[in-house]
């Protein structure tokens, strides 16, 4: 199933990138930044299959990709600090989130928002969705506009080079980056598993 979804994707980003050239690059990336599932280790791998055929350039293809990461990552960020907030502070509770997590994601955020919006961009799953608990934290828009930036270069250029390296063995990378994912997957599973005993324990305790 899995699998099959994957050629599915990659057929659509390859059609939509040869049709658009840059334009497509942007519009993609901004979609996975937008927390929607289109992977970016499919379209900059491919981008740079085509910097190496000649028809695109690297750094305009590096450039597509982070301005389409900020833009989609922006887009999340102002739905996390206008909707999101509100939704888990009426909500929360029902998912475990109390309003003292709430001030201590703030906290969090203000000391390493800088440090995790940069390093997220690098992280499979992570990159997706780090411009909502962003928003939801009110981090500075400026501070994550900046960050978001550079690590969002830093990750097209590496996924770019790699297209460049791998020319029309490309699409090799699928398969290494599908075993990263299922490894950060896990951690967040892991992550969600102990963050749900913990509210239920400390909830015991204060019974």
């Amino acid at each position: 199933m899995v699998s099959t979804i994957l050629v599915w994707l990659s057929s659509l980003i390859i059609s939509v990138i040869s049709a658009t050239g840059y334009f497509g690059v942007v519009f993609l990336m901004a979609l996975e930044s937008a927390c929607l599932p289109v992977p970016s280790e499919i379209i900059m791998p491919f981008a740079g299959f085509l910097v190496f055929t000649g028809r695109f350039a690297l750094w305009p293809v590096v450039l597509a990709g982070a301005v389409g990461n900020l833009i989609g990552s922006v887009a999340a960020y102002v739905i996390g600090f206008y909707g999101g907030r509100r939704l888990i502070q009426k909500y929360g509770k029902y998912i475990l989130i109390s309003e003292h997590d709430l001030e201590v994601a703030d906290g969090w955020f203000k000391k390493y928002g800088q440090a995790a919006v940069f390093l997220g961009r690098v992280l499979p799953i992570v990159r997706t969705y780090i411009s909502l608990p962003a928003g939801i934290t009110r981090m500075d828009f400026k501070k994550f506009c900046f960050y978001t930036l550079l690590g969002s270069i830093l990750w097209a250029f590496i996924l770019t080079y790699a297209g460049i390296l791998l020319g029309e063995n490309w699409e090799g990378l699928k398969v290494h980056f599908r075993q990263f994912d299922i490894a950060v997957g896990i951690s967040i599973v892991l992550g969600v598993a102990w963050w749900t005993w913990h509210h239920f324990k400390r909830r015991k305790i204060v019974a």
